[in-house]
C-alpha cells in the first residue's frame, strides 16, 4: 500500500465559495492526491497525497493556475515576511485602477448630469482604453486564465461588461466599472474576513512560546520544541501552553477559552489542566500530555475550521444555483441586445449580475455562528448539522453522566435508633473513611456538606459488594447492604424512624424538595419506599443495632428540569430518557421529567432505537457523554455530546458541548434556527435584489455605471445581516443581538 501524508498548504486569493471550489478542483485533478478540503475561513487546504507522486511546487503550480497562490516560504512551515515582485505588482495595478476610477466616477456622474461632458471627450480613445486595461489588469488577468481552463468568476461577466463599454467608445464608463470591481473584491474580501474573525480570535489565544524546567533550570523555548513529558512552568497572569497534570503548585485557571465557562476554577495536584487557559492566581508546575494541534483547544480550532467540509443543503444548492446563474445571466444580456440593440444596456445587465453573493449568502453565516458557538464552548463540526436541528422532532437523552451527575449522592437520611440525622451521618463517614467506593465518597461528601468532623477509624475491614466495618470511638460501626447487618436490627426501638435530606454541593439552601417526607413510617415501608424509587440504600449499625439507613442515587444535573422545559417551548416535543439502568431507576428519572424512558439497554439497543424513529422519518438528535453512546451519537442525524471535551466525545459527535452543563442544550437549538433565519434571509434578499437589478438593467432604467456601484451592495448585506450571529448573547428570553 502506498505511504499516504496529510498536507495543509495555505492559499491566499480566496474570498468566496467560488474561489474554494475552483482549488479544489485544480488540486483533485494531480496525480497522487486521494483527498482534499479547501478552507475559505482558515484560507488553507489540507490534502492527502501519495508523497512519490505529488509534492509541494507540484501543489503550488496547480493553485497558481487556478488563479491563487500559495506564499513564499511554506516549505519551511514559516510564514513569508516578504512581499514577491508579481504581488508588489498586482497592487501597484490595483492602486492605479481604483485612484483611476474613483477621478473618472466623479466625471462620468458629472457627465451623466450634464456638466463635465467636455471633460472626457477631451482625452483620446486610446489613452482611455489603456486605463481601463492598466486598471482592471489583476481582474482581466484572472478571468482570462480562468476562461482558458472553461471557468466563469463572478467577475467574468463584469469583464465582458466593461470591455464591451469600451468596444461601443464609453471607455469613461468602463473604468468607472474597473473601479467597482475592485471595490467589490475589497469588500467580499471584508466580508469573508468578518466571517473568519472569530475562527482567528480562537487561534490567537494560543500562547507561541513556554516556559519548560530543564535539570531544574527554567527555559523559554518556542512550543515547537515542547515534548510530551516535560514539566512546564507557568506563573501568574500567563497562559497555559500545552495540555498536562499539575504535579506541583495551586492556582486559580480561567479556562473560559476551551469550556466557555466564565467562572475559573481552582486546581492543584493531579489536575488536568488545558492549553491556551489562563492562570490568574498561583503558580503551577504542569507535566505535558498533549502539545500544540493534539491539545483539546488544538482540535477544537481544527474541528471550527474545518467545519465548512460539512456543509447544510441550503448551501449545496446556492452553490448549484451559481453554476447556472451565470450562464442564464449571459443569455439574459444577449437578448437585451437583440431586443433593444442597446450595448450599454447589455452590459449593464452583465456588471450588475452578482453571482458571489449567492455563493457567500449561507456559508458566512455559517461560519460566523461556528466561530461565535466556539467561544461559548460549542463546538459545531459543519453548516449541515445547524440544518438538521431546524428539522428535529425528536430527541433522545442517556441518562449516566448526561442527565444526572454521573456520581452517586446521598439523598435522604432515615434515622433509627439514634439521636439526630447528624449522628448517623457523622458515624457512617468516619467507619467510611478510607474506603475508596464510590458510595463512600458520596457519604463523606454529605458529610462534608453538613460539616460534620469526622473521626480517625480505630480499625477498618473492608468486604467487596457488602460494606465495611470499623471500630469508631469504641463501637463497631458497619455501613453496607442489606446483608451487612442482622435481621433483628429491623426491630424498631425507641422513637419511630425519621428521614431528612442532607444538602449536597452545589444546591442551594431553602431550594424546593420534592422527595418524600417518611417521618415516623415504619422502617419496612421506609425502605420499599426508597428501593421502588431505584434508590441504593445503606444500613448503618452501631454494635449490632440499626442506628439508620443512608439513601444514594445518581442526582439529575440542577439545570436540567429547566433545560428541558425551555427545549419543549421551542416546539420539541417527544423527549425520550435511554439508559442500561433497570426500569424502577428509569422511571423514577423519567417520571420526575415528565419523559418517556426506556430501560436495560445496551449500547446496540441504543442504535436500534435511533434507527427506528428515522424509519419513521423522523429527525433525531442524541444526546450522551460521549463515551458508551458513541454508536448512538454517530448514527443519529445529530449528536451532541456532552463530554466536557474527552477525546471520544470530540470524535463522536458533530456538536459537543465542551462543559457538562444542559442551558447549552436548549441554546444549542437556538443557534440553529437563528443561523438558518438569517441564511434565509441572506438568500432571499440577494434573489430580489438581482432580480430588481437585472430588470431595470435590461429595460435601461440602470445606466452602465449605477450598475457597476449597485452590483457590490448585495454582499454588505450578507455581512451585516451575518454580522448579527457574531454577537449573539443568550439571556433568560433567549438569544438577542
Amino acid at each position: 500500500m502506498a505511504a499516504r501524508r496529510i498536507l495543509e498548504v495555505p492559499i491566499e486569493g480566496m474570498d468566496c465559495r467560488e474561489c474554494t471550489l475552483h482549488v479544489r478542483r485544480a488540486l483533485a485533478e494531480l496525480a497522487g492526491v486521494k483527498s482534499v478540503e479547501v478552507f475559505l475561513s482558515s484560507q488553507k487546504a489540507v490534502l492527502e497525497v501519495d508523497p512519490e507522486l505529488v509534492d509541494l511546487p507540484a501543489i503550488r503550480r496547480a493553485v497558481e493556475q487556478a488563479g491563487y497562490r500559495v506564499p513564499e516560504g511554506v516549505d519551511s512551515q514559516e510564514p513569508s515576511s516578504r512581499l514577491d515582485a508579481t504581488s508588489f505588482v498586482r497592487s501597484i495595478f490595483t492602486l492605479l485602477g481604483m485612484v483611476f476610477g474613483a477621478v473618472l466616477f466623479i466625471v462620468v456622474v458629472g457627465e451623466w448630469l450634464g456638466l463635465l461632458a467636455a471633460v472626457t471627450e477631451r482625452i483620446p480613445w486610446p489613452a482611455g482604453f489603456a486605463i481601463v486595461l492598466l486598471g482592471g489588469y489583476p481582474v482581466f488577468w484572472k478571468v482570462l486564465r480562468a476562461a482558458l481552463r472553461g471557468q466563469i468568476l463572478a467577475h467574468t461577466l463584469m469583464s465582458v461588461g466593461a470591455l464591451a463599454a469600451v468596444a461601443v467608445g464609453e471607455w469613461a464608463a468602463a473604468a468607472v466599472v474597473v473601479f467597482f470591481m475592485h471595490v467589490g473584491e475589497y469588500v467580499e474580501k471584508f466580508t469573508a474576513e468578518r466571517a473568519r474573525r472569530a475562527v482567528k480570535e480562537l487561534t490567537s489565544l494560543a500562547p507561541q512560546v513556554a516556559r519548560v524546567l530543564y535539570e531544574g533550570t527554567e527555559k523559554e523555548v518556542p512550543i515547537s520544541e515542547v515534548s510530551v513529558g516535560d514539566t512546564v512552568i507557568v506563573r501568574p497572569g500567563e497562559k497555559i501552553p500545552v495540555d498536562g497534570e499539575v504535579t506541583g503548585g495551586h492556582a486559580t485557571v480561567d479556562q473560559s477559552a476551551i469550556t466557555g465557562e466564565s467562572m475559573p476554577v481552582e486546581v492543584g495536584p493531579g489536575a488536568k489542566v488545558f492549553a491556551a487557559t489562563l492562570v490568574r492566581l498561583g503558580s503551577l508546575q504542569i507535566r505535558t500530555t498533549r502539545v500544540g494541534q493534539d491539545t483539546t483547544f488544538g482540535r477544537v480550532i481544527k474541528m471550527v475550521e474545518e467545519a465548512e467540509a460539512h456543509r447544510a443543503e441550503v448551501q449545496r444548492i446556492a452553490d448549484k444555483f451559481s453554476a447556472y446563474y451565470l450562464p442564464v445571466v449571459a443569455g439574459i444580456s444577449f437578448l437585451t441586445f437583440l431586443i433593444r440593440r442597446d450595448p450599454l444596456a447589455a452590459a449593464a445587465v452583465l456588471v450588475v449580475a452578482c453571482s458571489c453573493s449567492f455563493a457567500l449568502a449561507t456559508p458566512i453565516a455559517m461560519l460566523a455562528s461556528i466561530g461565535a458557538s466556539a467561544r461559548r464552548g460549542i463546538l459545531i463540526k459543519g453548516g449541515r448539522y445547524l440544518e438538521s436541528l431546524v428539522r428535529a422532532d425528536t430527541l433522545l437523552v442517556d441518562k449516566t453522566g448526561t442527565l444526572t451527575l454521573g456520581r452517586p449522592e446521598i439523598t435522604e437520611i432515615v434515622r433509627v435508633n439514634a439521636s439526630s440525622e447528624d449522628e448517623v451521618l457523622a458515624l457512617a463517614a468516619s467507619a467510611e473513611r478510607y474506603s475508596e467506593h464510590p458510595l463512600a465518597e458520596a457519604v463523606r461528601r454529605a458529610a462534608r456538606a453538613r460539616k460534620l468532623p469526622l473521626l480517625d477509624p480505630e480499625t477498618f475491614e473492608s468486604f467487596p459488594g457488602f460494606g465495611v466495618r470499623a471500630r469508631v470511638d469504641g463501637h463497631v460501626i458497619t455501613v453496607g447492604s442489606r446483608r451487612m447487618v442482622a435481621p433483628s436490627s429491623f426491630l424498631l426501638k425507641g422513637e419511630p424512624p425519621t428521614t431528612s435530606s442532607p444538602p449536597v454541593e452545589g444546591q442551594k439552601d431553602g431550594g424546593e424538595d420534592e422527595r418524600a417526607d417518611f417521618a415516623g413510617a415504619p422502617v419496612t415501608r421506609i425502605v420499599e419506599s426508597l428501593e421502588s424509587q431505584g434508590k441504593t440504600l445503606l444500613y448503618v449499625t452501631r454494635d449490632g443495632e440499626l442506628i439508620g439507613i443512608l439513601a444514594a442515587a445518581d442526582t439529575i444535573r440542577p439545570e436540567v428540569p429547566r433545560a428541558i422545559e425551555a427545549i419543549r417551548e421551542l416546539g420539541l416535543r417527544h423527549i425520550e430518557l435511554l439508559t442500561g439502568d433497570n426500569e424502577r431507576v428509569a422511571a423514577s428519572i423519567a417520571n420526575s421529567l415528565g419523559v418517556r424512558f426506556r430501560g436495560n439497554l445496551l449500547p446496540e439497543d441504543k442504535i436500534a432505537i435511533v434507527k427506528e424513529y428515522q424509519a419513521k422519518g423522523q429527525t433525531v438528535v442524541m444526546i450522551g457523554d460521549g463515551i458508551n453512546d458513541a454508536p448512538a451519537l454517530s448514527q443519529a442525524d445529530v449528536g451532541i455530546a456532552m463530554g466536557g471535551g474527552t477525546d471520544v466525545a470530540i470524535e463522536a459527535a458533530p456538536i459537543v458541548l465542551m462543559r457538562d452543563d444542559w442551558t447549552l442544550v436548549p441554546e444549542v437549538f437556538q443557534i440553529a434556527r437563528r443561523t438558518m433565519r438569517v441564511v434565509g434571509m441572506n438568500i432571499a434578499f440577494t434573489a430580489v435584489y438581482n432580480m430588481l437589478g437585472l430588470s431595470l438593467a435590461a429595460f435601461g432604467y440602470l445606466p452602465l455605471v449605477f450598475a457597476a456601484a449597485a452590483q457590490s451592495i448585495p454582499d454588505i448585506g450578507i455581512l451585516l445581516n451575518s454580522s448579527r450571529l457574531l454577537r449573539y448573547r443568550w439571556g433568560k428570553r433567549g438569544p438577542s443581538s
